[in-house]
Formats: C-alpha cells, structure tokens, sequence
C-alpha cells in the first residue's frame, strides 16, 4: 500500500501559505463589502436634503451627509493633500478651515482638485475673503491612508500633506472643530470637484476579482501538495519493489 508521503519541507511551506492564502481572499471578500454598504450609504445620502451645520455635531453617523454652511474660509491655513491624479494629471487638493456662523463650528473643507504640474513653483489658489454660502458634504475613508512617513509637524502654510487629519489641525489652531474632512459641491470658491466615493478602478468588483485570485492560488497550492505527495509515494514505491527484485 503507498503512502502519502509530500515531505518536510513541502508540508512545511503549505502550512504556512495556505491559511495566509485563504485570510488573504477573505479579506479582499470583506473589503468588497465594505465598500458596496459605502457606496450604497454615500447614493442614500447624497440624494437627501442638506442639514444645517449645528445639526452635525449631533449625529452619531454623519458619513456623506450634505450640509450647507454659511461662513468664511480662513486664507492663512491652507493644507495641499499631495499625490492626487485627475485623468492622468498630477496634481494637489485644496482644503482650508471653514468658519460656520450658524454653528460657531469649524469645518475643514476640500475646494477641489488643482494641476501642479512642475513641482519647482507651488501651487496657484486663491481665496475669497467676502462671507459665502457653500454646499458640502462628509466624507469618511474607506481605511487608513498609507504613508511612507508621517508628514512634517508645525511646516509652513500651505502646508503639504499626504493625510488629512482635521482633528490634529484644530488641536494646533486651538479651535473647536468638525473631526471629519468635508468635499465641497460645485459652487462658488470651487476647483475641480468631481469627487469619487473610491479610488477609480477599486470597487466591490475589484475586491471579488483579488479574492478570486488568492483563493485560486491557495486551491492551486493544495493540489501541487497533494500531487507531490502521490508522486514520491508513487517514486519510492517503484524503487523498493525494483530493489526486492534485484535481491531476490
């Protein structure tokens, strides 16, 4: 009778791989998820009246909700979001401190997308300075922000980063602000401000698509494990019975 016998290092490396194989395709299954009741919540919400400013600070979910604001923009913080591409254009995105006076709160507000395309002169913005009524809504991250390293603390303004932490700027400002980013909807003192739930090409669908893969390539390692272990059972089998034959 053959054994299956696949060998040390073999089962070794399948005990490994495999389970970091499979969590890896759930995860990808569960991160599709996330992302559909986000995009489900973010077509809910974007569809509903805007409430006033004071009502944020009163919601225990405020994701995608819409908001008008009546107010100023505070000129001398501005914060570039760096690394943000739009139809193959590099580029950075504008947000700036929001003085609501119905609420007394401070908002951090993205006015959209700007081309920087050489990097040896900054940016070019502008801000109004007369008082504004502005159309937003709450955006909340699907995760966290990768980054290579954190951003510089206390720079010079504009300040450029690769995260946005609002909470962190009201803290060094000294404000009582709104611990979410807000997007604002094309108006008055917006850039470009066509603003995508998630990262083009990164939906529901592309998750499946990953899952798909690392489930594919954990059956794919189990089979090759299996097929080893016949093979040099197989292997050693043929070569006992040849040398019973020599012997005899």
């Amino acid at each position: 009778m053959r054994r299956f016998q696949p060998g040390i290092a073999p089962t070794l490396v399948v005990l490994v791989l495999l389970p970091l194989l499979v969590c890896l395709g759930f995860w990808q299954m569960s991160r599709s998820e996330q992302k559909r009741v986000l995009l489900e919540n973010h077509a809910q919400r974007r569809t509903s009246e805007p409430v006033a400013g004071e009502q944020l600070k009163a919601m225990p979910d405020p994701a995608f909700r819409r908001v008008r604001l009546s107010g100023q923009f505070d000129a001398e913080h501005s914060y570039l979001l760096d690394n943000r591409m739009r139809d193959d254009r590099v580029g950075v995105e504008l947000l700036q401190p929001f003085h609501d006076e119905s609420s007394g709160l401070w908002l951090l507000v993205n006015r959209g997308w700007l081309p920087w395309p050489d990097r040896r002169t900054p940016p070019v913005f502008s801000t109004p300075t007369q008082r504004l009524e502005i159309g937003a809504w709450v955006y909340v991250s699907p995760g966290a922000t990768f980054q290579l390293g954190a951003d510089p603390a206390n720079a010079s303004w504009p300040r450029l980063v690769t995260v946005v932490e609002p909470d962190k700027l009201w803290a060094e400002l000294g404000r009582t602000g709104f611990n979410y980013e807000l997007r604002q909807e094309f108006g008055p003192a917006a850039y470009e401000a066509g603003w995508p739930v998630v990262s083009e090409g990164m939906g529901p669908e592309k998750h499946v698509a990953y899952a798909v893969q690392w489930f594919a390539m954990a059956l794919a390692l189990f089979g090759l494990y299996l097929y080893l272990g016949w093979h040099n059972a197989r292997e050693k089998h043929h070569g006992s019975g040849h040398e019973s034959t020599e012997h005899s």
